[in-house]
């Protein structure tokens, strides 16, 4: 599971979108736009157990990413040790994988429903804005290696790439977050210690330059143990999976984003 702490270090890299740096004391400066889900950088609906990343200014005083002994146990931190920095989505208390001056990461918590909600940040005591956005049951997105290629390992855990591309009928794991409610469910602030397979396993699916991969092709689709809001699916390629196939998952209607390849040579 290297590639999984691959996965989760490349969230403090983020896509620049947020000015770095603090001055004097001043409250959090973060708007709609920069509120995004982790995997894709996309601003709009998100669902319970994901990944998350705001971007902004003033958002921290100082740089921190967690660390194991921030881990109690399997219970997650709401604040990074000396930061003071605190993510309320719904007035729930976020858990927080990284916090620096322009960008944040955290987690959408798990118990939350669906409807209107709203993110705010607060340091010391300075509030940022009450900003609504929308918790769906799903919002599914794929991690990504780079701009044009999925994250995505074979079973012995190496990297699939471009240069090491997968094959027609290989395995590959893919890793993704927003992918919704689990059996048994993600429960708030756990890390969770074992497999969990999509509740709704029926409406999800895979589609490879368009076409949608038969189900019994995905030998499974769920939580990424360990890893909370991580999502992991198994894949068997289809015989006919052509070179360097357009990748989307998806939740029902909910749709990954267009354009990211899975590195493919028949």
């Amino acid at each position: 599971m290297a590639v999984v702490w691959v996965v989760l270090a490349s969230l403090a890299l983020g896509s620049g979108l947020a000015a770095e740096g603090i001055g004097t004391r001043a409250a959090p400066v973060y708007t709609s736009a920069s509120i995004v889900d982790a995997a894709a950088n996309q601003s709009g609906p998100l669902a319970p157990n994901t990944i998350a990343t705001v971007y902004g200014v003033n958002l921290a005083y100082n740089t921190q990413s967690l660390t194991s002994n921030d881990v109690s146990g399997v219970i997650l931190p709401v604040v990074l040790p000396g930061t003071g920095v605190h993510v309320l989505v719904g007035s729930i208390p976020a858990n927080l994988y990284y916090v620096s001056p322009g960008q944040i990461n955290f987690l959408i918590p798990a118990n939350l429903l669906p409807g209107t909600s709203g993110v705010q940040l607060v340091i010391d005591g300075l509030a940022g804005p009450l900003i609504p956005i929308q918790i769906v049951p799903a919002s599914p997105e794929l991690f990504q290696l780079d701009p044009q290629n999925a994250v995505a390992t074979r079973p012995d855990g190496s990297t699939i790439t471009p240069a090491a591309p997968a094959k027609p009928g290989d395995i590959v794991i893919l890793y993704a977050t927003g992918l919704g409610e689990t059996l048994p469910p993600a429960v708030y602030s756990e890390l969770p210690t074992s497999a969990a397979p999509l509740k709704q396993m029926a409406d999800f699916h895979i589609l490879l330059d368009g076409v949608a991969v038969a189900a019994p092709s995905i030998l499974y689709a769920g939580i990424a143990p360990g890893f909370a809001g991580l999502y992991q699916i198994n894949l068997r390629l289809p015989d006919s999976t052509g070179a360097h196939p357009e990748i989307r998952i998806g939740v029902g209607a909910a749709l990954s984003v267009t354009g990211l390849q899975l590195p493919v040579q028949p």
